[in-house]
């Protein structure tokens, strides 16, 4: 065993928390390559790579916006591994919620046979705050509106694979995906010349396609933009990055403009026609007519051209419903309602707030749950009540008796582990996954990685990077852990 694993049993603590390289003291299978190209690499060489790879990262302007400051991304050197079996599973498991979450959409926003045959109730949807009339006439040229999703999922003290939660509105972070995988491939590339992982690099080209797919009938050669909120946005290396690999503009409400119900962008040569918007701005800032009147970011009239069926938003607008935590709560049933199959990923345990019997179990036990509202994203509200003081849990509890239906709860979820490199030491971080979905109407194409990210302090259950959290490159094995890695693992006494 290399030396840089020496206590990393220990540091497990023997706790809850699934950890993914190693099984009490035997190593897992998928990480044995791993593990062999480590022992041949010390401590201090390792952290060499550490220092260059954070200094490409920076250098690329690979960031993140925490506080109105501008940082260099935490990628951690050490990728998680994710062997071909457990993939397939997260791979139909996504493709089955996508396909869920547009058959809601369709219908929330047109007859409501969901509400008719008694599976959720009107009143969340109509409640949620991205709820938005304005969609209900929008029907997307290809009837899709989920053309990007993100579904965060976590790995439960069990191994097994959970939703943590869905997004279907304007999910980031796959520029990090990318990234991650060139800087890595720099970092170890002995290590990553031992493995087949399936690549992430056609991800641009399976995006443009679907976006294409989704243009107004009739448009044989559509022109497709990335509308960004502009450089201050703390996506906005990923807008740039998408759009330039995908080859098309990337342009700020303030270039384009929609005439007789039409979407023109503005270019040296004059106005030239849209067809395609993949918008990275969220509903209520899209266009000043119909949201928010005082937004500088969108472009009065796109609902208008949408509706009247000239343009595509990509994602569609009202799609937050979908997001919505107590949502969320109701999508076994919606999956056996529009699919008449059973999840093939579960969610995770979870009480809403808005229905008595529940409210009052949460409130007696409200220092032993997580407490989230339903309309956060980023981390932002969520009370985990072990770790909060008397006096965070007595504004907790006012907080959702004045607003119950605003609030889910669920139990302390012991995010599984990995090994992670932090200030020298190699101990175990929790992680969770977001895999990116593309769906072009016929498929819904699952981006074979997705985006690890990791809670890099010691016990940290929050992975956002507002709160301190970094990311891995994750490794889809293009082949079996079966057999062969099972015979070296016996020859060498492991397992």
């Amino acid at each position: 065993m290399s030396t840089m694993f020496d206590g990393y049993g220990a540091a497990t603590g023997g706790g809850p928390a699934y950890d993914e390289m190693f099984d009490g003291d035997q190593l897992r299978s998928p990480y044995l390559r791993l593990r062999d190209s480590l022992d041949k690499m010390t401590t201090p060489e390792l952290s060499s790579r550490v220092e260059a790879l954070q200094a490409s990262y920076l250098d690329q302007g690979i960031t993140f916006d925490i506080g109105g400051e501008e940082r260099a991304m935490p990628l951690d050197i050490l990728p998680r591994v994710i062997e071909m079996d457990a993939w397939s599973v997260v791979e139909r498991g996504v493709q089955q919620r996508v396909r869920a979450l547009e058959a809601l959409l369709a219908d929330v926003y047109d007859a409501g046979h969901v509400f008719d045959d008694g599976v959720i109730p009107r009143r969340v949807i109509t409640t949620s705050s991205h709820y938005h009339r304005q969609a209900a006439t929008v029907r997307p040229a290809n009837g899709v509106r989920v053309h990007v999703s993100g579904i965060d999922l976590i790995r439960d003290d069990n191994g097994e694979f959970r939703v943590l939660e869905d997004n279907v509105r304007v999910p980031s972070g796959v520029s990090y995906v990318m990234t991650s995988r060139r800087a890595i491939s720099a970092a170890l590339p002995e290590t990553i010349a031992q493995h087949r992982i399936r690549p992430v690099a056609g991800y641009p080209q399976k995006l443009l396609a679907a976006l294409r797919a989704a243009a107004p009938a009739g448009v044989a050669d559509p022109t497709v933009v990335v509308l960004t909120p502009g450089v201050y946005n703390g996506a906005y290396f990923e807008h740039t990055l998408l759009a330039r690999t995908m080859g098309v503009e990337l342009v700020e409400g303030r270039d384009l403009v929609c005439r007789r119900g039409e979407v023109m962008m503005r270019t040296t040569k004059g106005l030239a026609p849209v067809h395609v918007i993949y918008r990275r701005l969220d509903d209520e800032f899209l266009d000043p007519v119909h949201f928010r009147a005082d937004s500088m970011l969108g472009c009065p009239g796109l609902i208008d051209a949408a509706r009247a069926g000239n343009v595509t938003l990509a994602n569609a607008v009202g799609n937050g419903v979908a997001d919505d935590k107590l949502v969320y709560t109701y999508l076994p049933d919606i999956i056996r309602y529009y699919l008449s199959e059973e999840p093939v990923i579960r969610n995770v345990d979870t009480w809403r707030c808005g229905e008595p019997t529940h409210l009052e179990e949460v409130m007696d036990r409200l220092d032993e749950l997580v407490l989230k509202p339903v309309d956060g994203s980023g981390g932002k509200g969520i009370v985990i009540g072990p770790r909060a003081s008397r006096e965070e849990l007595d504004d907790l509890r006012a907080k959702v008796l004045a607003t119950p239906r605003d609030w889910i709860a669920q139990p302390v979820v012991q995010l599984s582990t990995v090994p992670t490199f932090v200030d020298g030491e190699l101990g175990p971080r929790h992680v969770d996954l977001r895999p990116f979905a593309v769906n072009d109407g016929s498929k819904v194409w699952v981006l074979p990685g997705g985006l690890t990210r990791v809670a890099l302090g010691k016990g940290e259950l929050i992975v956002n990077s507002s709160r301190g959290g970094g990311t891995k490159d994750t490794w889809v094995l293009a082949g079996p852990t079966g057999p062969e890695l099972q015979q070296q693992q016996q020859s060498q006494g492991v397992g």
